[in-house]
């Protein structure tokens, strides 16, 4: 049996307050956690919901993304199509569609800084353009009854407009748009707030036990008793569940200080999506380069990796802003959920457990809705 190492830490009145009669736990802060209780309060308005985040913010991805409200780029979902079934492909093409939906009718546009300019995706390989250009087709026939239109296009003469060096040709997403991902998570944060949910920040899970009458969760401080739980903890999953099929990947970021006169409007894809970024107002976002060093990035580390971050001051430099003085503000590093297929794992792991896990790098775009079909998913149960 496992026992917390410094002993129990809760008092008689926080136990009375916070820890008893818990009707849903959910472990992780981040966009999946926050709308899972969000939809479950939505569910049973009088429930006793609460939080656990072992961050000061949640400690994975959803406060050190890109914020990219994307769906996947032509190179990469062809890419998806050779290595995963289809039906799974573009089953998770509309969950990321609907999920954008859901965050943006939750918040609304305004409150998480959403702006329809449209994706670009650069290619310096005249035969990868060929290749997706040859295949737009096919993706604006599946995706033409998520839009009521074509979504890709080629745009080729948008390359002078940027200033791009070294790039060939672009293929737009004209339904692509960015938010302010810091924007976003405070909007949920302050919605389950207003619900009634309580967030616990700095407590972590270190264990769990599921039997037929609720859960028990162990934690540094002590333990903690529920009817239901939701595990929305993304790239560490496997610490605390041990699933085979979700990997940590550390995405390593960094943001340039103000840069007069930037052509920039936008977000950018390249290399398959290895490689994005986006403008925020005047200054450039870029991350990616996980592909450089696939070993070294499955990690829950969020150490820079400094050959990634030379690669990608040299793409800076000399692909996306060339002949520009640029000086880069912060760099960061913020840890996704993969495995072989991008399809989220949204799955039972006990009687009253749910794990809602591998959001493929799309988390902005997917996480409402997997939060919420978590809790569709225990709901099933009582019914």
């Amino acid at each position: 049996m496992y026992s917390p190492m410094n002993g129990p830490a809760f008092s008689f009145w926080e136990t009375q307050t916070y820890f008893r009669e818990i009707d849903l736990v959910v472990i992780g802060s981040g966009i999946v956690g926050l709308n899972a209780a969000i939809s479950f309060k939505e569910k049973e308005p009088a429930a006793k919901v609460l939080v656990l985040e072992r961050g000061m913010l949640p400690s994975g991805a959803s406060t050190k993304n890109a914020g990219f409200a994307c769906f996947g780029s032509a190179s990469e979902l062809l890419s998806d199509l050779q290595h995963s079934p289809q039906d799974h492909v573009w089953q998770t093409v509309e969950m990321r569609v609907e999920g954008l939906k859901l965050l943006r009718k939750r918040l609304g546009d305004r409150h998480i800084g959403f702006h329809r300019y449209g994706g670009f995706e650069l290619f310096d390989s005249q035969l990868k353009l060929e290749h997706c250009a040859s295949n737009l087709d096919i993706l604006n026939r599946q995706l033409r009854p998520l839009f009521g239109k074509d979504v890709y296009k080629m745009a080729g003469n948008y390359v002078k407009t940027f200033g791009f060096k070294g790039i060939n040709g672009m293929i737009l997403n004209t339904e692509e748009g960015q938010i302010d991902t810091g924007r976003m998570m405070d909007g949920l944060i302050r919605l389950a707030s207003q619900r009634g949910i309580y967030l616990l920040n700095g407590l972590g899970a270190d264990a769990l036990e599921d039997t037929q009458t609720g859960v028990r969760i162990y934690t540094p401080a002590g333990e903690i008793c529920c009817r239901h739980l939701v595990v929305a903890t993304n790239g560490f999953a496997s610490e605390l569940l041990g699933l085979d099929d979700v990997k940590p990947a550390r995405a390593q970021v960094l943001v340039t200080k103000p840069i007069p006169d930037l052509k920039l409007k936008g977000t950018f894809h390249y290399d398959e999506g290895f490689y994005y970024f986006r403008n925020i107002g005047n200054r450039v976002l870029f991350g990616g380069g996980r592909n450089l060093d696939f070993e070294t990035e499955t990690t829950t580390e969020k150490q820079l990796n400094p050959m990634i971050q030379a690669r990608l001051d040299e793409m800076l430099a000399n692909m996306i802003l060339p002949g520009k003085t640029v000086e880069v503000e912060q760099r960061w590093a913020g840890i996704m959920g993969v495995g072989q297929e991008k399809k989220p794992i949204i799955r039972k792991t006990g009687p009253n457990t749910v794990c809602a896990v591998r959001m493929g790098g799309m988390g902005v775009a997917i996480g409402s809705l997997v939060g919420q079909m978590a809790i569709d998913m225990l709901m099933s149960d009582k019914t």
